[in-house]
Parts: C-alpha cells; sequence; structure tokens
C-alpha cells in the first residue's frame, strides 16, 4: 500500500522543517482536562526516587497549585533532586514569593523565567509557556494544562474544569522532553549536571519533540507544511487562534481542495479581546469551506490537531504570532493510526458539547439552540491572559483596522466589530490625553527614558569591548 504524503514526510522532512528531535519505541497515553491529569502527575512526584522536573507558565497558589508544591516538597526532603520553572508574568498576579520561598527552604530548586530586568524593557515579551513533568526519566506528562484550579474545576460548585487535552509519555522520548527542560533551566541560570540516559523502549510510537523558542517558529513551518500537504481530513482545537494570513490561505487551500478542515475554538474565552479576533477570522474560513465550532462548556484551552487519521499533535502552543514566535513551547507530533483514531474520537465528543458556525444571508451565525447538544452548559473561569496573547491580538487587531482603513481587502461583516472596538479605544485614548495627559505622558515618558538609557549602555558595553577594555 503506498505512503501518503504524511507518511512520507513525517521522517526526516518533518524533523528538519520543524527542528524536531525523534525517538522511537514510545508509550502514549491520551489524557483529558486536570481531573485525569493531576492524580496522575502527582503520583508520579510522589514515586521519584533521583529527579522531578516541572516547567508550566502558570503553578497557582491554590488548592491545586498547593497539592503540587507539598508533593514537590516532600519529594525534595526524602532526597529528591526536584527542579521547578516558572513564568514570571504567568505567576504575577496568582502567586505570592511566599509560595516559592517555601519551596526553595524545602529543598527544591526553583527559577522565574524572564522577569523584567533593567537592560531589557522590551525583553518581557517572551514567555515560558511550556508545561511538562519529568519523573526519574520514566514517565513525563506534557500539553496545554498549567496548574490550578480553572484546570481542576470544583464538583461540590458544579463548577467543570476547563476543558484540555495533554498526554503521559513513556520511552525514548522523555530524553528529548529531559533536554527541553534543561535548555529552559540553563536561559535563568546555570545549566543542569550532565546526566547520562539510557532509556528503554516502552512500546511502539514514534514521535516527534519540537521544543519552541524564541524565533525558532519550527512549528509555524511544520502546522503550514501539514496542511498543505493533507489529503483527507484536518481536525484543529486552538483556545487563542489568531492565525496569519499564510497559515489561514493554507486551511482555507485545504478546504477547497476537498479537505474536511475542522476547527474548534471557545464559545466564551477567557481573553474576550482574543475572541473577537478569532470571530473576525471566520468569514474567509467558512467560505472555503473549513467547519468552525465553538465550545459550549467553560473554557476550551486544548491545543491539537490530528490529520488523515495518522498524523497526532498536542502540546502549548496556539495557533498565534507569540507560540509561534516569541515564547518557550513545547508540542509533541505522533505518526500512529491508533492514537489518531483515539485523537479523532475525543474530537468527536468534544463537537457533541460546540456550536458550529455558519453563514447565512452574507453573515455568520451560530445554529440555532435546537442544534446544539442537549445539557450543555457555560460557566466562565477567572482566567487572565499573559504579554504573548495580547501581541498577538495586537497583530490580527492592526490588520484588520489597516484594512479599513488604507481599503487593502474587503471587510466582511463578521470583522465590523474590530473597527468599531478600535475607533472606541482611540477616542478613549483621545479623552485621556485631553482630560488627564498626565496619565499617558508619564508612562510613555518612563518608558522612553528607560529604552534611552538601555540603548546608551548598549553602545558604551560595544564601545568598551571594540577597544579591549
Amino acid at each position: 500500500m503506498p505512503l501518503t504524503p504524511l507518511q512520507a514526510l513525517a521522517g526526516s522532512a518533518f524533523s528538519r522543517v520543524a527542528d524536531a528531535r525523534q525517538a522511537d519505541g514510545n508509550a502514549v497515553r491520551l489524557l483529558c482536562d486536570g481531573p485525569e491529569n493531576f492524580p496522575l502527575m502527582l503520583a508520579a512526584i510522589a514515586d521519584a526516587r533521583r529527579t522531578v522536573h516541572l516547567e508550566n507558565y502558570i503553578l497557582e497558589n491554590d488548592s491545586t497549585g498547593r497539592a503540587f508544591a507539598d508533593a514537590l516538597m516532600a519529594a525534595a526532603r526524602r532526597g529528591v533532586s526536584c527542579r521547578v520553572l516558572y513564568d514570571w508574568l504567568g505567576c504575577r498576579a496568582r502567586t505570592p514569593p511566599a509560595f516559592w520561598n517555601a519551596l526553595s527552604a524545602a529543598g527544591v530548586e526553583v527559577r522565574c523565567y524572564n522577569p523584567p530586568r533593567f537592560g531589557s524593557p522590551l525583553l518581557w515579551i517572551s514567555r515560558d509557556h511550556r508545561k511538562l513533568l519529568c519523573a526519574d526519566g520514566e514517565v513525563a506528562f506534557t500539553g496545554g494544562l498549567c496548574i490550578g484550579h480553572d484546570w481542576a474545576g470544583d464538583p461540590l460548585r458544579d463548577i467543570p474544569p476547563w476543558r484540555d487535552t495533554a498526554i503521559e509519555v513513556r520511552g525514548p522520548g522523555i530524553a528529548h522532553l529531559e533536554d527541553a527542560f534543561a535548555d529552559s533551566w540553563a536561559a535563568c541560570g546555570d545549566p543542569m549536571p550532565e546526566e547520562k540516559r539510557i532509556i528503554q523502549a516502552a512500546g511502539d510510537i514514534g514521535l516527534w519533540v519540537i521544543a519552541g523558542s524564541p524565533n525558532s517558529m519550527g512549528l509555524y513551518r511544520l502546522e503550514q507544511l501539514v496542511a498543505e500537504i493533507v489529503e483527507r481530513s484536518l481536525w484543529l482545537a486552538d483556545a487563542y487562534f489568531v492565525a496569519t494570513t499564510g497559515y489561514v490561505r493554507a486551511l482555507t487551500g485545504a478546504a477547497r481542495a476537498g479537505v474536511d478542515v475542522r476547527l474548534l475554538v471557545p464559545g466564551a474565552n477567557n481573553w474576550p479581546v482574543v475572541q473577537a479576533l478569532s470571530r473576525a477570522g471566520y468569514r474567509p474560513l467558512l467560505e472555503a469551506g473549513v467547519r468552525v465550532f465553538e465550545w459550549n462548556g467553560p473554557m476550551m484551552h486544548a491545543k491539537t490537531a490530528v490529520a488523515d487519521g495518522i498524523w497526532s499533535r498536542i502540546g502549548s502552543s496556539n495557533s498565534n504570532l507569540a507560540s509561534w514566535i516569541s515564547n518557550r513551547e513545547l508540542d509533541i507530533t505522533i505518526e500512529d493510526e491508533g492514537f489518531a483514531r483515539r485523537m479523532e474520537a475525543q474530537y468527536a465528543r468534544d463537537l457533541e458539547n460546540a456550536t458550529e458556525i455558519v453563514l447565512e444571508s452574507g453573515r455568520t451565525r451560530r445554529l440555532s439552540k435546537a442544534s446544539q447538544p442537549r445539557g450543555a452548559m457555560f460557566r466562565k473561569g477567572k482566567g487572565r491572559a499573559h504579554a504573548g496573547r495580547l501581541l498577538a491580538g495586537a497583530v490580527g487587531f492592526g490588520s484588520a483596522l489597516g484594512a479599513n482603513l488604507a481599503q487593502h481587502r474587503a471587510l466582511g461583516p463578521s470583522e465590523s466589530r474590530v473597527p468599531v472596538a478600535g475607533g472606541a479605544i482611540l477616542l478613549v485614548l483621545a479623552a485621556a490625553i485631553f482630560v488627564a495627559p498626565r496619565l499617558i505622558a508619564y508612562p510613555l515618558g518612563v518608558l522612553a527614558a528607560w529604552t534611552g538609557v538601555t540603548l546608551l549602555l548598549s553602545a558604551y558595553k560595544r564601545f568598551l569591548s571594540k577597544n579591549g577594555r
């Protein structure tokens, strides 16, 4: 039986395009939502004998986060080498210094990714958005889940968890995940001691680890390639979909060629600006035949793809510029028909609690409530946005406003909210400048002074280096 294009390119070509590292002989388990993930992760920490490495954008100071903290401190006290890496912006408003101090006092090594630094006023845009737990080099968990109450839910108050997807990995692929953690760890201080790892095969699944870092764009290239060569189906789930023109063209081109392209996004986003931008981009997708669905439950936070019933992706990357360009992200791709079938089955279950968006009389609309699954419920989470999503939102927002002002392209009805919102924001900004100019001038003055001093110091350092001082 001849190989499909995905099968033919899934080896060395994918590795080159995405700068991915391949490993065969793995066992991979698909996991759904926090209540399925967190007990397994906590058990892995409790069973660890040598090392625990935890890297996550958010480790919140709530009952869920404290359960992980208690497990890590207990492991450290029994002699396990525990390392925790968190993102400064992701945890800034969620986790006080006392939380990290308690971990450190118990023997857990703690590092913070990319806190503000005087000499780098714009470096804050890059965030560590990865989600990874490795224990003893024997088991690892990665996907879209942060650690906090939004992902745990509250059954006693009838609050379901955010919808999210992760995987448990056993086998040689863990070595590449450990290397990804070590790279992030070294970006925040001294590198970890080198360790020789010989990890035995645990199954028959081949996987590729894509450890995205600022300016790498490996996953972006890979996602475009997959959209270009897919033949039968491409089903995507994305929490913060604000895609580039190139990626949208790849998706619409596949749909026009007869590929069953589907996109599942949140029906209610914890960052409303991103939701508005996603909806503003529905029209070209729908006109090309892409089917768009909005999740009816609490926040849909998964970042997954399954193509042609053979290729799958699970990870932390969203389809926006922040994930593709500025952040540290971690994704795994898998070429295995059995695993892809499980991904498709989960996707089909998710669509049972989603509403399809359709075109009608030149406008987009949600299908009637009669077509929605019975018992669908919504409880909005309290999540907060991060700077990377804001960057992606600003890019998409500027694109729509530019189209409106410069007439570079025709705006569809679904995009009308963007110039309305843009105009309102500009009017509010103008009013603030006239009524209270100091509110605008002082922050701009601080930013200008900060940037100016940074540039002068950088030039001075280059001068000293050039003159051998």
